[in-house]
């Protein structure tokens, strides 16, 4: 499973975050699109169990960077409904191309698609409840902008979450550079305008980080 990373990784050596050191994972690329639609990831990562936990509700506008093949979009589609709305944002247009596919399959016709860049997710000023990030934060070259083009998105009682596989847990078998732990993502998110308010253990193998946006000056 770790392999994937490896074997379709879109760049070489990223760099390192220069407020924790972490060495900043390459991006996972097209090749490896079908690990992410792989029939034991629901029993792997509980991805049901995480979108029970962030509370999505009808008519939310929600967003996901690194949306990918769509896997958590489509089904956060259904969870906010006919009246709301989900943005998906991807850096690869293969990615998205699949997803808008996947959304046709499933009769989901909530769902717009974003080409985005390595430093602006692109997704709209001031207009979403929610923002998630699953398995992907650690991959962003330029994390600090693209949080703080998320911030910027985000409505003033906005959320941020964030899915990271542990760190912390030798056991999870995903490469190292592919994990992070909650005192690096803390450090790194809250940097850029953001407050940790919740850490959900619940998930087989992955943080769930809650985040608001932090007050001015703080």
């Amino acid at each position: 499973m770790a392999a994937a990373f490896a074997v379709t990784a879109l760049s070489g050596f990223q760099g390192t975050h220069p407020l924790t050191g972490r060495q900043i994972a390459r991006v996972m690329g097209f090749g490896g699109a079908s690990w992410l639609e792989r029939p034991e990831r629901e029993s792997e990562e509980n991805v049901e169990g995480a979108l029970d936990a962030i509370s999505l509700k009808p008519g939310m506008t929600v967003g996901e960077v690194g949306a990918g093949t769509g896997y958590v979009s489509l089904r956060m589609a259904k969870r906010v409904g006919a009246t709301g709305k989900v943005y998906a944002t991807d850096l690869q247009r293969a990615m998205l191309d699949v997803l808008r596919q996947n959304a046709a399959k499933a009769g989901i016709h909530n769902v717009e698609t974003i080409l985005g860049s390595e430093a602006d997710a692109r997704l709209p000023a001031g207009q979403i409840d929610l923002i998630i990030l699953v398995d992907v934060y650690h991959e962003f070259s330029q994390p600090r902008k693209m949080l703080q083009g998320i911030r910027a998105a985000l409505k003033p009682d906005g959320r941020l979450v964030q899915l990271e596989y542990r760190k912390e847990d030798p056991a999870v078998p995903i490469l190292l550079d592919h994990k992070m732990s909650v005192a690096e993502a803390r450090t790194e998110v809250e940097a850029e305008g953001f407050k940790l308010t919740q850490a959900i253990e619940s998930l087989p193998r992955q943080h769930i980080l809650i985040y608001t946006k932090a007050a001015a000056g703080k």
